[in-house]
């Protein structure tokens, strides 16, 4: 992860309490879990895992190994595997055995992916990433080789990418989202999210960052919407740049935990970088401080540093730190600062709706219209530091954001870090689209001061009739929650290593990971690619996996979201009939009835089978008439799913 992503993480601003400390839910942690104190190692760490199974691990090929695997994106059978050196391409036709397609070496954090059709997008917000994919950097504070947004591929050959053209922002791009707009088959849309300074006006026409009050055409407080067209990529272009933060207020910080303020007093103590930023103190780690005094005795000339060498650098590093990340605000404006960024803003098109997780605020938006889309909401949250990323549940009734407390470098998940930090946050959506608070959600396991450990990217894995989640933790691992009731979250299911390194922490873990046509799929930062699968248990039915494994994707993006839809199938039927019987929606025997049935209509065919099955359809329809509230709606989908068969 780059330096300043860290650092602004880390001191970014929460937000105001949604709910009194007597009204949240409580969670803790568990001490007698498997993942306790598992043997480090690289390649070779001790693993835990429960309900799942892993079918395989690939590490990352020598152009990438001990660089930074990121995101993924999907298409047919391929996996698209971003990493600060370019991308890979992985074919998982056959998942137990990833065959690595293509190594494109084309450097710049974050490599962000994502695909539509014949088309692969990459984003680059970092200083040293090059318009022409050299990996030789770049030195120069302005530089017309410098590229900072997206960058375009043609993957009509996958197996051959062609790079056909970029688009330039002011901020770069440290993720972005895909939209195509159901009424639109001409265009697709994207999303730019960037979090890194402002880029000088010599370098890109336009690019302030003076204050909008300043600067109407600042740079600052938006976002960037690239349109696409479809026929002629080579056109793609900025069309807007939406304020969606307009009128925000700056939310209150939540401010550093004891164990935070022991750290910076023993940091002090023994003679670690600790600068001041923003106002707040700060430990540099060594992976960050490195690269900048290396810079520092370099343009110095100072081949051999001396202890007074290191001084005058530890003199020197606040200024060099305000000449990248600008001078602290002045404290009247600090006052009244709101976000002037997103991280994360998942797109859910065929509902009309995106969550965006935008630093100290989580947003609803209305993106009817692509191009101009309008805030709906905006929610708050005391406990938050960072609202990184968002998910809907398949009918857009609820939304969960992920807080990266620490900016996913730093270890929080230590039993001396407070539950609700670095968690999840669920909230109900009304009618009225606004957004209510629900509960946390917290990796329950503690993990050790060697593990980076914070919520991060996930998906919906399609269970029908249930809201199952698989998410990243980074070191933490993956684990897989069900939050039909958001009010209590639970998890099901999980995976986990030891640390990268039993000494130090040294970036490692899930980045993310998501579910695509019945695998789980994991980018492993320093380990390469997991490929998982669920296996049954007494959360999760084998008639659901079966159920959810009908479900087929053409393509998926880490923040596009599709509607899961379910064909007609046994398995289906078989799935909602053992969801009423785990909530004892209906007498045992009635189960055994049903079940007999839908065994002996499987064995039928023609008119025999349809009889048989509207014989069921009765008995399911007479339950539904007798009962009430969640066994009904069950009851319903049941009946639904049965009636859809007879359909076919």
């Amino acid at each position: 992860m780059q330096l300043g992503r860290v650092l602004v993480a880390v001191l970014l601003i929460a937000a105001a309490p949604l709910v009194s400390a007597q009204d949240r839910p409580s969670q803790e942690m568990v001490m007698d879990d498997p993942r306790i104190g598992l043997g480090a190692g690289l390649f070779d760490a001790e693993e835990a895992i429960w309900n799942l199974r892993k079918v395989a691990n690939e590490r990352p090929s020598e152009s990438f190994v001990g660089v930074t695997n990121s995101d993924l994106a999907f298409k047919d059978n391929y996996v698209i595997q971003g990493n600060y050196n370019g991308i890979m391409v992985w074919d998982i036709t056959d998942p137990a055995s990833p065959s690595l397609e293509v190594e494109y070496v084309c450097p710049a954090s974050q490599s962000d992916v994502s695909v539509y059709e014949n088309l692969l997008f990459v984003s680059g917000e970092g200083f040293g990433g090059r318009l022409d994919c050299g990996t030789e950097g770049i030195e120069e504070r302005v530089s017309a080789h410098r590229l900072r947004g997206i960058r375009i591929f043609d993957i009509t050959d996958i197996k051959n990418p062609v790079y056909v053209h970029n688009v330039q922002t002011c901020r770069g791009s440290h993720t972005h989202s895909v939209l195509k707009d159901p009424k639109d088959d001409e265009n697709v849309y994207i999303y730019v999210s960037g979090s890194a300074p402002v880029r000088p006006a010599e370098e890109l026409p336009g690019c302030s960052a003076m204050s909008p009050d300043e600067d109407p055409e600042s740079a600052l407080f938006r976002i960037e919407v690239i349109k696409v067209p479809l026929a002629d990529p080579t056109q793609a272009a900025i069309v807007s740049s939406p304020r969606i933060f307009e009128d925000l207020a700056e939310p209150p910080q939540h401010g550093p935990t004891q164990a935070e303020r022991q750290e910076l007093a023993e940091a002090k103590a023994r003679g670690a970088f600790v600068v001041t930023l923003f106002g707040r103190e700060i430990l540099l780690p060594d992976r960050y401080v490195e690269p900048i005094i290396a810079e520092y005795f370099e343009a110095e000339e100072i081949e051999e540093p001396t202890a007074d060498d290191t001084t005058a650098f530890r003199e020197a590093l606040p200024g060099m730190l305000a000449e990248r990340f600008g001078p602290p605000p002045a404290d009247d404006e600090v006052e009244q600062r709101g976000p002037d960024q997103c991280h994360d803003i998942t797109l859910y098109p065929e509902i009309g709706l995106a969550g965006g997780a935008c630093e100290g605020y989580g947003l609803l938006l209305d993106i009817s219209d692509p191009a101009n889309p309008i805030r709906i909401d905006a929610v708050a949250d005391s406990n938050f530091s960072y609202w990184h990323s968002a998910t809907f549940n398949n009918d857009g009734s609820k939304i969960l954001f992920t807080d990266e407390w620490g900016g996913g470098g730093q270890p929080k998940c230590r039993e001396s870090d407070p539950m609700e930090w670095g968690a999840n946050a669920y909230f109900t959506i009304d009618r009225d689209l606004k957004m209510n608070f629900k509960s946390y959600f917290k990796l329950p396991v503690p993990q050790t001061n060697e593990e980076n450990c914070v919520a991060h990217n996930g998906s919906l894995i399609p269970i029908p009739g249930r809201d199952i989640f698989v998410q990243a933790w980074y070191q933490g691992g993956i684990s897989v929650t069900d939050w039909t009731d958001p009010s209590n979250v639970v998890e099901i299911a999980y995976h986990d290593r030891g640390p990268v390194s039993p000494e130090r922490m040294q970036m490692g873990g899930s980045w993310s990971v998501y579910w695509y046509n019945g695998l789980i799929v994991s980018s492993e930062i320093a380990r390469g690619l997991d490929i998982f699968e669920l296996v049954p248990s007494d959360h999760l039915t084998e008639n659901e996996i079966a159920a959810s494994k009908t479900v087929r994707l053409d393509y998926l993006n880490a923040q596009g979201q599709p509607t899961y839809e379910w064909p007609p199938s046994f398995a289906l039927a078989r799935a909602y009939l053992d969801q009423l019987e785990r909530g004892q929606g209906l007498s045992g025997e009635q189960i055994e009835v049903l079940r007999q049935g839908l065994d002996e209509a499987e064995g039928m065919s023609g008119d025999a089978m349809i009889m048989r099955l509207m014989d069921l359809l009765d008995e399911i329809e007479d339950a539904a008439t007798a009962s009430d509230g969640a066994d009904h709606l069950k009851l319903k989908k049941l009946g639904s799913s049965i009636l859809h068969k007879l359909g076919q």
